[in-house]
């Protein structure tokens, strides 16, 4: 081989190589940046601290994220991207409405056990809240995440079997989420009172109250089950 083609060859290998390097580690920052805000909060949590927990240094956060805010949003951007790619062949592999309905507040309910999770995205909803300067870029910019994610992909995903589409507005994504968010927040609050059976059973009327006027369904009372019994 002519020693122009090794070397250009040597060359890709090299960028290839530290491609691959820059990926892992903007992926151990978001993971370490995940882990500081859930335990900090976003006010207090530290860039520094984001960096050593990444054993990474300051100057290798900002070769992958401007600031904090960057940080943030890149892991909901994240958060969106792993529930589109388990919700998609999981919700277009069942026959009816009915059963992705279920197969969708099921999922939901196990998001609400995540704990970091759970906090930060409660976080992101109250800085926004306490930065009324930045509040209307944030929620426009969670909104275009929902929009995006269809909490996530309803319209497709839940469409009726007749072949029509439901047509999910962004108010149906918002009231779904926050009702996600209380009951989420309440069950790590008293896990005993609203265990995650308490918890899926809510999800499950959400969602059919949801689709229900939307669609126009008529669901058999068996398709929500009855409400848990108290221990």
């Amino acid at each position: 081989m002519p020693d122009s083609k090794k070397t250009a060859v040597a060359q890709s290998e090299l960028a290839a190589r530290k491609q691959r390097r820059g990926r892992l580690t903007r992926q151990k920052l978001l993971r370490a940046a995940r882990v500081i805000f859930a335990r900090d909060g976003f006010e207090h949590a530290r860039l520094e601290d984001i960096a050593a927990n990444a054993g990474k240094s300051r100057g290798a956060f900002y070769d992958n994220f401007k600031n904090k805010e960057d940080v943030f949003c890149a892991i909901f951007e994240e958060n969106i991207d792993l529930d589109l790619a388990a919700l998609g062949p999981l919700l277009f592999g069942l026959p009816t409405l009915e059963q992705r309905i279920v197969a969708l507040s099921e999922y939901l309910s196990e998001l609400s056990k995540d704990r970091e999770r759970t906090l930060l995205n409660l976080e992101f909803k109250l800085y926004a809240i306490r930065h009324p300067r930045k509040r209307k870029r944030l929620a426009d910019l969670y909104a275009l995440m929902c929009v995006r994610c269809e909490i996530p992909n309803l319209g497709r995903s839940l469409q009726r079997l007749d072949g029509a589409e439901a047509t999910t507005e962004l108010m149906d994504s918002l009231a779904i989420g926050a009702i996600m968010d209380g009951l989420a927040l309440n069950h790590l609050f008293n896990p005993e009172a609203l265990d995650n059976e308490e918890v899926a059973y809510y999800l499950k009327l959400c969602l059919q109250g949801t689709f229900e006027s939307t669609l126009r369904l008529e669901v058999e009372p068996a398709f929500i089950g009855k409400r848990p019994e108290s221990q």
